[in-house]
């Protein structure tokens, strides 16, 4: 491929870029499969409530038809004036996508303030599809990575596996506190599945190392 005026330079210095860049999907789909090879992870401890718009709603009823669970962990807790935005900018576009993922998984978005605190929060954002839960009242934030010791809220990605009468824990977005010694590694986790960032790294400014979405601008 070719684009207007370009020159030799470019081309050479794209088409060594192109072949970074088909590396990298390999890779991408190489981890993906590693992945869905992992052993059975472990048993839930226990079957949660928690608070849904039609009541209280347990973790085995929220597989529906399928087999397959993804919950995102909102950062939004008691002791927070405002939900996070970072984790608005990724509701914000996965609530489009819900209707697709639906297709092939449950899809939930888990928080840890009343209900009725991220129903105002949804409204506020147009979101329409994303099934919203809270989980206030029970310990499935602290059991699976999205809640320090001391409440604070913590992102976090989760997957679960119905298997006959059991349910498993299949992965976890552990990449939100795994250590690193090199210091330009962001603790974003879910990068493949946030498009703000994707869209921002084909910029010739990037994503850049001072700037994180807002609220409102």
């Amino acid at each position: 491929m070719k684009f207007p005026n370009e020159g030799a330079e470019y081309r050479r210095a794209r088409d060594e870029l192109l072949e970074a860049e088909k590396s990298l999907r390999k890779q991408v789909e190489q981890v993906a499969a590693q992945r869905r090879r992992l052993p059975p992870g472990g048993e839930v401890p226990e079957d949660y409530a928690f608070e849904g718009d039609e009541g209280s709603v347990r973790l085995s009823q929220l597989f529906g038809r399928h087999g397959t669970l993804v919950a995102y962990s909102f950062m939004y807790g008691p002791k927070m004036a405002k939900a996070c935005p970072s984790c608005t900018s990724i509701v914000d576009a996965l609530d489009g996508e819900a209707p697709h993922i639906l297709q092939r998984a449950s899809f939930v978005v888990i928080v840890k303030v009343p209900l009725a605190r991220m129903r105002e929060h949804a409204r506020s954002r147009g979101w329409s599809h994303a099934r919203l839960l809270s989980s206030a009242r029970n310990s499935y934030n602290r059991d699976y990575g999205a809640e320090t010791a001391d409440g604070s809220q913590v992102p976090m990605l989760n997957v679960f596996r119905k298997d006959g009468g059991k349910v498993r824990h299949f992965w976890g977005s552990e990449l939100v506190d795994a250590k690193t010694e090199d210091p330009s590694q962001d603790p974003r986790h879910v990068d493949a599945i946030w498009p703000l960032w994707n869209v921002l790294d084909v910029t010739p400014e990037g994503r850049g190392t001072d700037w994180n979405p807002k609220l409102a601008y």
